[in-house]
């Protein structure tokens, strides 16, 4: 039987485009970013989210590879507000509301975690969290899947989990949970798993 639910935030419950950031950042940035730009900021934003460095020693090795000029409160907003509402699966959250537990399960860094909470009221649905940058650990380390089962008190064999990434998938089934991949672009198809769990045939679901 299945007790709760735990869900991945993006490209899960929030859509999100890294491309953007660049865009705002670049007028700000002394000369023209290099095409390789992504992958090398994205190496120092895991670390960053794995909780190994600190948000000022974040700041400073970034701020140092785009050669940026502006603020820090520039570059946060432009860091901050790449998402938007899954709004399919913000309405399943909806609906699993008051019928199950709900907790999310992130590699996030305190920037994102701060704006998309203030952002989107629907986060208000999760009982509890678990952050990467907290915890300074990440998915897809087992680790932070025992971790999560502790801190919600939830059975992984009786909760959900559900991810967009393989590798998250993979190792939260290790650690024993019904883990689903989600791909944004086939929401039915997801909602077809959980029917086949018996979760949406009947009840508040299958409005």
């Amino acid at each position: 039987m299945i007790r709760a639910f735990i869900f991945d935030i993006g490209n899960v419950l929030l859509r999100f485009d890294f491309s953007l950031v660049y865009k705002r950042l670049a007028p700000l940035c002394d000369g023209e970013l290099p095409s390789d730009i992504e992958p090398r900021v994205d190496a120092i934003k895991v670390i960053y989210e794995a909780g190994e460095i600190s948000r000022d020693e974040f700041l400073k090795k970034v701020f140092d590879l785009l050669r940026f000029r502006g603020t820090e409160a520039q570059f946060v907003a432009a860091w901050e507000d790449i998402f938007e509402e899954n709004a399919p699966m913000v309405s399943l959250v909806e609906s699993l509301h008051g019928r199950y537990p709900l907790y999310l399960l992130s590699n996030t860094s305190d920037i994102h975690a701060e704006f998309i909470l203030r952002r989107y009221p629907f986060f208000g649905r999760f009982s509890d969290g678990v952050y990467s940058y907290r915890v300074r650990c990440a998915k897809p380390d087992r680790a932070i899947y025992d971790l999560a089962a502790r801190q919600f008190g939830v059975a992984p064999g009786e909760t959900i989990f559900i991810d967009d990434l393989p590798a998250n998938i993979a190792s939260a089934r290790e650690a024993g949970f019904n883990a689903i991949q989600y791909d944004f672009r086939r929401h039915d198809a997801f909602l077809g798993e959980l029917d086949r769990l018996g979760l949406i045939a009947h009840g508040p679901l299958a409005s």
